[in-house]
């Protein structure tokens, strides 16, 4: 179990999560994933389908250009697989209000994937939004 649910993670992050191939999120993803997420400090659970997932990471691409994806850390324990990932692309779109300056964002994120039957289900996710909105903030002041 442990090395499968490793690589539907691992697999997932080459193909669908780097922005290679989006299309292919139903080949990792249930039907329905609860993503538990926190905003502010504040949990929140979402449910996602694949072809959701699909949009969300063409909306990075269109955010930050064809950006780089670095798996940094992949732990797999029973149905569950910590994954740390970096991630580097150009701030090209609008971003959460902020227009585009073309200045380099990098994020640092973690997550815990729970995956049934060679599909994930269900995962926890953080994302430094603090440290992402100083960057864009940081880019949109300098001269």
């Amino acid at each position: 179990m442990n090395s499968n649910a490793k690589n539907t993670v691992r697999q997932f992050f080459l193909q669908v999560r780097s922005g290679l191939h989006p299309d292919r999120a139903a080949h990792f993803m249930a039907d329905r994933v609860r993503a538990h997420q926190i905003v502010s400090e504040a949990p929140a659970v979402v449910e996602r389908t694949p072809q959701q997932y699909t949009e969300h990471v063409r909306e990075m691409l269109d955010a930050y250009g064809p950006f780089t994806l670095t798996v940094d850390e992949l732990i797999a324990e029973g149905d569950r697989v910590y994954a740390r990932w970096t991630q580097s692309g150009r701030h090209v779109g609008p971003v959460d209000h902020h227009p585009p300056t073309g200045a380099p964002v990098t994020a640092m994120t973690s997550a815990v994937y729970r995956v049934t039957q060679g599909r994930i289900v269900e995962y926890w996710i953080q994302i430094d939004r603090q440290g992402i909105t100083a960057q864009l903030k940081r880019t949109a002041t300098e001269p």
